[in-house]
């Protein structure tokens, strides 16, 4: 049971000393009873007082790292219901799942290893590979297990009901810390021993949740602590439904037996039920999702959803602002302004590089946002783009006296000529698809 604010508050030392960021212990307690700050931020707490403030310090969803490597993840540790609330911190592990009779295992494992796609200057990869028993054999699932292992480093999960297949596989890859899926109210005990021998996480899989807070309370005392929950839905409605009562279950009733990351299959008959049951787990509430193929046509759009929910709204996906210079740029090459939110900049680089016309492209700081929004909240303004465009010296880096500006702030362009005297400002298109049109035919050097 979490402790209340006054609950925490006669544990701290009462000195008001304010090192933990807050004007008094009182706040400093009001606070970490609403998980808004950690208790290490006290420096003066007591070791006594540590082990009575466990429940309230602890994250509602426990953290789990699966894997061991480089490539390792982690899932769970969420704060919040709505990503508008404060943000998502740890984006689902997207797994596609191999049989272990499949012929063509190692080559399947090789495609999903190499798969990597870069958005926004982001480079995306797969984060693991699952490994199914589906032969019911034991010594079939390890070999595939170790040809897995021999092509790729990536994380792996090891799906089998049969505790000795699991033991087999774990006598191979049990040092890179896979997540073994999954314990049932049959093998649960079998199971524990072996994620803690092995020091894995383990999947504990139930038909209803109050079977499933029994089965983990009983798997945390074996000592397993890193858990991952599976209600055993397969469904999209079902899958809503229960991973919401699960998230809910953790962080507003603060239930401790519930409070680990799920995980959730997305294998369907078809591509596109595939695609809606993984997109409905990214954005409702997986930690990892399995599926059933590695299907380009589903992952991108996957890795792009999850990107998009799993970036900080408050802090948009930004690029550095400096000059860019697009091409083989000389002194006789346009000059571009535009803003720092990432997605403009690569959609108008991309633009650029197509029109094979080198380009300066001068990206102004716009705290990450876009072109429209910085101007209208005052942050991309004609003072800003002066600042910017004589910080970078574009004088010297060019014979002409010509910049321009996004079609969207043709409002600026007198105000800019005023910030920059000599210089002609030109009005570009609005949308970047026309700048390949627009350099081609309305740009000029001299």
């Amino acid at each position: 049971m979490a402790l209340t604010g006054l609950e925490i508050y006669k544990l701290l030392p009462k000195t008001n000393c304010k090192e933990c960021g807050f004007p008094t212990c009182l706040a400093f307690a009001m606070k970490l009873a609403q998980k808004g700050t950690e208790l290490a931020n006290c420096p003066y707490v007591d070791e006594e007082a540590k082990a009575a403030l466990d429940a309230a310090s602890a994250p509602p969803i426990r953290l789990v790292a699966i894997g061991g490597g480089e490539r390792r993840f982690e899932v769970g540790n969420e704060t919040v219901l709505f990503r508008h609330e404060k943000t998502f911190f740890h984006p689902p592990g997207l797994v596609v799942r191999l049989r272990d009779d499949d012929p063509a295992l190692a080559e399947q494992a090789t495609r999903i290893d190499a798969y990597e796609v870069e958005r926004v200057g982001i480079k995306i990869m797969l984060d693991g590979i699952a490994v199914d028993n589906v032969s019911g054999d034991a010594a079939t699932f390890a070999k595939a297990v170790a040809t897995v292992k021999g092509v790729s480093a990536l994380p792996l999960v090891l799906i089998s009901d049969d505790p000795a297949a699991v033991e087999a596989a774990l006598a191979v890859a049990g040092g890179d810390r896979p997540l073994i899926c999954a314990a049932t109210t049959d093998t649960w005990q079998k199971m524990a021993e072996l994620a803690k021998g092995a020091g894995c996480p383990l999947v504990i899989r139930a038909d209803d949740l109050e079977s499933l807070a029994a089965l983990a309370h009983d798997v945390q005392g074996l000592g397993v602590e890193d858990i991952v929950l599976d209600p055993g839905t397969r469904d999209l409605a079902g899958n809503l439904a229960v991973f919401t009562q699960l998230r809910r279950l953790a962080l507003k009733k603060n239930f401790r037996p519930l409070g680990f990351p799920i995980i959730a299959f997305a294998g369907a008959a078809t591509r596109e039920e595939q695609a809606l049951l993984a997109a409905s787990a990214v954005a409702k509430y997986a930690g990892v999702i399995v599926l059933d193929e590695l299907d380009p046509s589903v992952i991108y759009p996957l890795m792009t959803l999850r990107q998009n929910v799993y970036t900080d709204p408050q802090k948009p996906i930004q690029m550095e602002p400096k000059l860019y210079p697009v091409g083989a740029v000389t002194d006789k090459s346009p000059i571009f302004v535009t803003t720092n939110f990432s997605l403009t900049y690569f959609t108008v680089s991309g633009e650029i590089e197509a029109s094979g016309v080198p380009v300066w492209l001068v990206v102004a700081d716009g705290d990450g946002l876009s072109v429209l929004t910085s101007w209208a909240a005052g942050k991309f303004d004609a003072e800003k783009i002066a600042k910017t465009v004589t910080s970078y010296g574009m004088a010297d880096k060019v014979s002409h006296r010509k910049l321009v500006l996004p079609g969207y702030v043709a409002a600026l362009s007198g105000e800019v000529e005023e910030e920059l005297p000599g210089w002609q400002v030109i009005v570009g298109p609005r949308e970047a698809v026309d700048i390949p049109s627009f350099l081609k035919t309305v740009w000029k050097a001299d």
